[in-house]
């Protein structure tokens, strides 16, 4: 019964780690990335940035617009040059994403 319910513990710790697979790096108890999503071919050099958000909290309830157009909207631009993409979370349970755009 022992062997059992440690082979059992092991094969769902196993899983439990290896089935969470991200194309992002993702910490365990505290994430804070800025990653780029997009850049253009528009040669102008950006003068405006605008912003987008939204929150999960606990994978449950999750708000805001944090769309490419929404931080367009929201910093006035017309043609983008580039987007990047902030993320942080502690312990999983209150998530915040941010989308900036860069551009005219």
């Amino acid at each position: 019964m022992k062997k059992t319910l440690k082979t059992a513990c092991i094969a769902g710790s196993m899983l439990a780690l290896t089935a969470c697979t991200s194309t992002v790096p993702l910490g365990a108890i505290i994430t804070d990335i800025e990653l780029p999503i997009v850049a253009t071919a528009a040669k102008a050099s950006s003068s405006k940035t605008g912003e987008a958000s939204c929150i999960s909290y606990v994978g449950m309830v999750a708000k805001g617009d944090c769309s490419i157009e929404a931080a367009k909207k929201n910093g006035n631009i017309k043609t983008v040059t580039s987007v990047d993409w902030h993320y942080d979370s502690i312990l999983g349970i209150i998530n915040n994403y941010k989308v900036t755009v860069h551009g005219n």
